[in-house]
């Protein structure tokens, strides 16, 4: 296969397959070849990434996903899509292992804020605790002058029982808890935007029907942004 790219997914796997589902269903198609060519890599074994950044004594998912990277290399990809926010904290040694360009879900995030959202000032970001504390988009937000807003403890608690609990652990996406917590990281913390910092809240996201809060969907923007590359190999 030629002129194709990789995806370094199943962290976790519903949430890699509303990716993959979302890149069919944008992708302008008439016939069975106007798909895109890609590898998708399903590496659910990966370790939790936010477990070890909160806890470095945790298994490192750094290796596995190292691995990833230096073998699919081998197979020439023009590009790689890493379908996990936390996993990005990893992205400059993983960038560093290939000279095959890997997209960089934060920073297309928040150019996508600049260009929708150009009024915006303060930029709110939930996800899992590993995202929202290690400075996984604070750096890019502040790079291009916005203020970050943070989750308070109680919506952080509650966020992270959306992610783990329910979707991780049973696949079910509770939209009045989703959207509970984008209402109160708009109406109590003040956020002109709510970055969806973390791929599980991008298929809650996708599964829910009301979509007035002011949000990034990070994949979402990864998914526009693999199809504008991908079509260009194209050309």
């Amino acid at each position: 296969m030629k002129k194709f790219f990789t995806i370094i997914g199943g962290m976790g796997t519903p949430a890699t397959e509303s990716y993959i589902r979302l890149l069919n269903a944008r992708t302008p198609t008439h016939r069975d070849q106007d798909y895109l060519n890609y590898i998708l890599v399903n590496h659910a074994t990966v370790p939790d990434r936010s477990t070890y950044l909160m806890d470095h004594s945790q298994p490192n998912p750094y290796p596995d996903l190292l691995e990833d990277i230096q073998e699919q290399s081998k197979l020439n990809p023009a590009f790689f899509v890493i379908a996990c926010n936390t996993a990005h904290f990893f992205y400059d040694d993983l960038q560093k292992a290939t000279d095959v360009p890997i997209v960089h879900m934060p920073r297309e995030t928040v150019k996508h804020i600049k260009e929708q959202y150009p009024n915006a000032k303060k930029i709110g970001i939930i996800g899992t605790p590993g995202t929202t504390s290690d400075g996984i988009y604070d750096r890019e937000l502040l790079a291009e002058g916005f203020e970050v807003v943070k989750p308070t403890k109680a919506i952080q608690d509650l966020t992270s029982k959306l992610i783990f609990d329910d979707i991780k652990e049973q696949n079910l996406v509770d939209a009045e808890l989703f959207y509970h917590i984008l209402k109160m990281m708009v109406e109590e913390q003040g956020a002109d935007v709510v970055i969806l910092g973390c791929t599980e809240l991008s298929y809650a996201q996708e599964m829910a029907h009301d979509h007035s809060f002011p949000v990034a969907d990070s994949q979402s923007v990864l998914v526009d942004k693999s199809i504008e590359m991908a079509l260009k190999l194209r050309k």
